[in-house]
């Protein structure tokens, strides 16, 4: 979310991506719009398909799923292509449906002449049985998407690669369980690394996505698997070669904005895998004998430069775009679509500047940020290198740069764009990627603290084969306080961890620095603590993964232990220590509030939510600085909390009458609640219920919200952990069938 102040300079209202060289199976039309018959022909052969022929092939994929759709609920286009050089013909079948109202909708890709399926994916109504308790296990959406795969493509060469359940910071009641799974084309029994599918379950066993690639139908070759090298040879080499490297780790926690750092040790080398047979190293530009270790770090200039303006005008920065962007063709049309100024994710004030190339097929834009202080470029990419090839007119160099130049040209143009973030900022320590294909070189520069590389913080320049700069892209996230380096494990301590961790597999590799490369090379590749994606702590010498971990606390509860330990993996329920956690406790009304907008929506609560919403504080005691504000304020902006006096008790225990009047609003049933005359309410102690209460107390009874004890609601008890996980997950499965979600 980005702070927006319009200043008023819209150029135009054209979309900023139409029609980009897609075509429509032409058609007549009858009076209703509806395509007679759409045809398209297959170049390659005199076949020809219709809309009948693609849905017959959908069924046939789909036995009996889909028996429910007409023709008329299909519709069909073709004619797309991925990638310029491939031609291959693709078809598009479309279809929506209304099913006792919810509106289902889904979209399949063909491939070739045998119609074989690339890609599809479904959002069917969400009922009860897709949330959390999912109907289907783990175990049981894994044989189903094993058994997918196996029936669709009609091969054996396809196998389990992992389980894709990457951590997100939260997930929501209403949201639906969904198991991914990634499979692996293979080849004598090994891996292909980028011949993949995707399969994604959904919690009721409903197969919602399937995805197939690479899209290029192509005849492939690959190394023998005879006379390589032992997987203990290669493990000695790797020991011999990579060392570990003290980095800096930033991470950004997205529920909040919060940015904290830490000092991790990363494994040296820049390389993909080790050549199987050969013992070379692979690198992004190839092969090499020679270990390709990282150069030294070394700045790029020692002392800060003098920014390149002292502020800059709309004007100004529509001409700065202007000149970045000066068009090479007369098949392209530059035009500048709006202006907006805006505050950035790192909190910097830039001018967003939207533009597009029009060319007769449609266009494509993308956008470009300029610093409003300094008049320095954040982030700039140039799309007419793409477009002129699409469009069949790249120009060929007659003497294309070498990397030596090249590196000369983007070192010239960052101290011309952005001179003032220099002396932040390292020459490349690893080698550039050459996108043959283009003709490009891309170099990271990354950023440098107290002598420390920073991971994921760097200048990204790339340099077009004639010289010019195609694009720029400044990282440098704003950090208040780094790490000391005074606790860190010795280098000797970290890299024995690390040797004892290293493992190898071999898999199939294309070189991708290679245009039109159609042999797999094969590699054996280090794995560390068996994830690709992990990073070593400085401090602990603990392993953590890239993507961030799941809560490890793991309650005990007689009778709600798995919902209770559902909502914490889920960060609806924040628990730090199982062992001083009791589920039977009294929850307080500030908490339950807490778990409950954190069960039914998703929201931020840094300073990008506060800071672009004008929100009124509703209670004196709950400023914008008290930790629950932002639920609080979520809650009676939603209208689950009613404003009754100037201050909300946010300690006092909540009870079972008043939080049914919060679920019950949650449903939408506040009108129905409110007329309690209607409502006979014969518990034994309904005279212990709050008459303002009654109508929602018998209407949560009715849906099963809360459970009762020999006809005993107990209006005035304290609603516990424990009672409130189960009855919140109960909530969210009666929101599902109603279809009432919260939408922020």
């Amino acid at each position: 979310m980005v702070k927006l102040n319009k200043l008023g300079i819209i150029l135009t209202s054209s979309a900023l991506t139409v029609g980009l060289f897609s075509t429509t199976a032409s058609a007549a039309t009858t009076g209703l719009g509806q395509p007679d018959k759409p045809l398209v022909q297959v170049a390659s052969s005199e076949v020809v398909y219709t809309k009948e022929d693609l849905i017959k092939k959908f069924r046939s994929y789909f036995p009996k799923q889909f028996d429910s759709l007409k023709s008329s609920d299909f519709q069909m286009s073709s004619g797309s292509y991925y990638f310029p050089e491939d031609e291959t013909t693709r078809y598009n079948l479309s279809f929506t449906q209304t099913v006792e109202g919810k509106r289902v909708y889904g979209n399949v890709g063909f491939v070739g002449e045998n119609l074989d399926i690339e890609h599809y994916s479904y959002s069917p109504p969400i009922g009860s049985d897709a949330l959390f308790p999912a109907k289907v296990s783990k175990d049981e959406a894994r044989k189903l998407a094993e058994d997918f795969v196996k029936s669709l493509l009609k091969e054996d060469s396809y196998k389990l690669e992992s389980d894709n359940n990457y951590y997100y910071p939260t997930r929501i009641l209403t949201e639906p369980i969904n198991y991914s799974f990634s499979f692996s084309k293979t080849k004598n029994d090994i891996s292909i690394s980028d011949n993949r599918v995707e399969v994604t379950i959904l919690g009721n066993g409903q197969i919602t996505n399937f995805y197939k690639y690479p899209s290029k139908q192509e005849k492939n070759t690959f190394d023998e698997v005879k006379n390589i090298k032992s997987e203990k040879d290669i493990l000695s080499k790797l020991k011999e070669n990579v060392k570990v490297e003290l980095q800096y780790q930033v991470n950004v926690d997205y529920q909040s904005g919060e940015r904290t750092v830490k000092l991790i040790y990363q494994p040296t080398g820049n390389f993909i895998g080790v050549h199987a047979s050969t013992g070379k190293w692979l690198t992004a530009n190839g092969l090499t004998d020679k270990f390709p270790s990282k150069t030294k770090v070394t700045k790029i200039v020692e002392k800060p430069l003098p920014a390149k303006q002292k502020g800059i005008t709309v004007e100004e920065a529509k001409k700065v775009a202007e000149k970045l962007l000066q068009n090479k063709s007369d098949k392209l049309k530059l035009s500048i679509q709006s202006i907006d100024e805006i505050e950035n994710y790192n909190g910097q004030t830039v001018y967003s500047i939207q533009y597009m190339y029009n060319h007769k097929n449609g266009g494509s834009g993308a956008s470009i940020e300029i610093n409003k202080a300094t008049g320095e470029i954040v982030q700039y990419h140039n799309m007419m290198g793409y477009l002129l090839q699409e469009l069949g007119e790249k120009q060929a160099v007659a003497k294309p740069i070498s990397q030596k130049e090249a590196l000369a040209k983007a070192t010239a143009f960052i101290k011309e764009w952005i001179p003032s973030s220099l002396h932040n900022f390292s020459m490349p320590v690893d080698e550039p990627y050459y996108d043959e294909g283009m003709g490009t070189y891309n170099f990271s520069f990354p950023r440098v603290v107290n002598g420390i590389l920073v991971n994921g913080d760097m200048i990204n320049v790339g340099v077009s084969a004639d010289g010019s700069l195609s694009s720029l892209y400044v990282n440098e996230q704003k950090i208040d306080e780094w790490p000391s380096v005074k606790d860190v494990l010795p280098e000797k301590e970290a890299m024995a961890i690390l040797s004892s961790s290293l493992k190898v597999k071999l898999n199939y590799t294309k070189q991708m620095q290679k245009k039109d490369n159609k042999h797999y090379d094969l590699l054996y590749v280090p794995v560390y603590n068996d994830s690709l994606y992990s990073t070593l702590d400085a401090k602990t010498g603990k392993w953590s993964s890239l993507y961030g971990e799941q809560s490890s606390v793991v309650v005990s509860h007689p009778t709600a232990e798995e919902e209770l330990n559902y909502l914490i993996s889920t960060k609806i329920l924040d628990v730090k220590d199982a062992k001083t956690f009791n589920g039977d406790a009294a929850i307080s009304k500030g908490d339950a509030l807490k778990i409950l907008m954190n069960s039914l929506t998703y929201f931020y609560e840094g300073r990008y939510y506060y800071e672009n919403e004008a929100m009124e504080q509703t209670f004196d005691n709950i400023d914008p600085k008290h930790p629950l504000y932002q639920v609080i304020e979520r809650a009676v902006g939603s209208e689950i909390l009613n404003v009754e006096g100037k201050k909300f008790d946010v300690d006092s225990p909540v009870t079972r009458e008043e939080l049914s009047t919060w679920y019950i609003r949650v449903l939408g049933l506040e009108h129905a609640a409110k007329h309690y005359d209607i409502y006979k309410v014969d518990f034994a102690d309904t005279k212990n219920i709050n008459p303002d209460y009654i109508g929602y107390v018998a209407l949560a009874n009715k849906y099963g919200l809360f459970e009762t004890s020999k006809n005993q609601f107990n209006p005035k008890q304290e609603v516990t952990y424990a009672e409130m996980s189960v009855s919140t997950i109960r909530l969210a499965h009666e929101i599902a069938k109603k279809g009432r979600y919260i939408n922020y």
